[in-house]
């Protein structure tokens, strides 16, 4: 492990290239800190139970209480989410499948990720469901957006003109999350047609 690295970071999904290529993996890489890519179905519920080897604990990356960051970008990024709750919350009310909307510096290019509260993650629930049982889950999904990229003042200036398209906007960055994620769209007709429209205007 690298200078510095405290815990033993892992991040679950289908393959390696597919893993690597997850926006929640971008800081952890752009510090040099070693990253285990679990592709076996199993992988998570083991790490999740053993907790800890060696006294370093097992982190999975696409929770939601990951930070990286330093005390002065803490307290910048907490006042950013103070300064927008508001039009977090029109975000957040424009998606039904959401548990929160927040700013957060995980991110490097992407605009957005998605992350999970509690104990069920977004893999559990893909893994879990997928299985030929009744057993149907689903993890406490939250949309981050990415504090330092541009997309970041387009959402302001639409809160401040037009909630409506900003309702829109959302949508169709959820959506984005989601395919990032390999999660299904429930509604690709709604999505195309959002989509189409912002192409038109």
């Amino acid at each position: 492990m690298q200078e510095g690295q405290e815990c033993i970071y892992y991040v679950c999904g289908e393959t390696i290239d597919k893993i690597d290529l997850l926006p929640i993996v971008e800081t952890a890489k752009d510090k040099n800190y070693n990253i285990i890519y679990c592709t076996d179905y199993m992988d998570e519920f083991v790490l999740q139970t053993l907790g800890q080897f060696n006294d370093k604990k097992f982190v999975n990356l696409a929770k939601e209480n990951v930070d990286m960051s330093s005390e002065e970008e803490k307290q910048e990024l907490e006042k950013k989410n103070t300064e927008g709750k508001d039009m977090l919350a029109v975000m957040k009310e424009a998606l039904n499948d959401i548990q929160d909307v927040r700013f957060t510096n995980r991110l490097k290019k992407h605009p957005v990720c998605l992350v999970s509260e509690g104990d069920v993650t977004i893999e559990m629930e893909k893994v879990i469901n997928a299985m030929p049982t009744d057993e149907h889950i689903k993890a406490k999904k939250v949309l981050e957006i990415n504090v330092n990229h541009k997309i970041v003042s387009k959402l302001e200036n639409l809160y401040k003109k037009d909630q409506e398209a900003l309702k829109k906007y959302s949508k169709i960055l959820y959506a984005q999350a989601c395919l990032i994620e390999g999660l299904s769209i429930e509604n690709p007709t709604e999505l195309t047609n959002l989509i189409c429209d912002e192409l038109a205007d």
